[in-house]
């Protein structure tokens, strides 16, 4: 099933100059515009959006996904901008990370079945050195019926207490629903996301 999903984002990317904004996801950048850089990870980066803004700012990013045609794009951008971002075509499903750790972890619209969006996020959650942020974000349950675009699975879809619930050993900052208005026809109308920010607590 990963493969045909790999080969229909491939063709998705390949059919359209960006399938994503340029710019980093609008929480992404709430959340760490003021952290300091350090070593940072993208699972399930796309084109790399949120993966090229943290480089900008001097983060050292590994940006993980499936698709070899949205990672040959962020590849080829980061090339444009002179940016140095370590892009790896791997399933996050199935995906180890590095055994030193990072300072922070980006998810940003991964949607999986129950079971292997709980062990991306344990992955995740893993991933952290002490101190390490891990921001996700996600379309909420209520985008189906109170919001607009995204999936209409409810079972891929998420809730603040779905997300936090798979995330052990990590202490909960912020766990909400949140509004982001989008152009829908001319209209400006507002989508429903699921934020969580969690920290790895620092040793001692």
């Amino acid at each position: 099933m990963a493969g045909v999903d790999a080969q229909g984002w491939d063709a998705r990317y390949a059919a359209a100059e960006m399938v994503w904004s340029a710019e980093p996801n609008r929480f992404v950048a709430e959340e760490f515009g003021g952290l300091p850089p350090g070593r940072a990870l993208d699972l399930a980066a796309g084109e790399g959006r949120n993966a090229l803004w943290l480089a900008g700012l001097g983060w050292d990013v590994t940006a993980v996904d499936f698709s070899a045609a949205g990672v040959e794009r962020g590849r080829r951008l980061a090339a444009e901008r002179s940016l140095d971002v370590e892009f790896v075509v791997a399933d996050v499903t199935a995906w180890t990370p590095p055994e030193d750790g990072f300072d922070a972890v980006v998810v940003a619209y991964l949607h999986l079945p129950p079971d292997e969006m709980a062990a991306v996020l344990g992955t995740a959650a893993a991933a952290l050195r002490p101190g390490g942020v891990l921001v996700f974000v996600g379309h909420d349950r209520t985008n189906i019926t109170d919001g607009v675009g995204g999936p209409q699975d409810p079972d891929v879809l998420h809730t603040p207490e779905k997300v936090t619930g798979a995330l052990p050993g990590l202490t909960i900052q912020r766990a909400e629903r949140v509004r982001r208005p989008v152009e829908v026809d001319g209209e400006t109308r507002d989508a429903i996301d699921t934020l969580v920010r969690a920290v790895r607590s620092p040793l001692g």
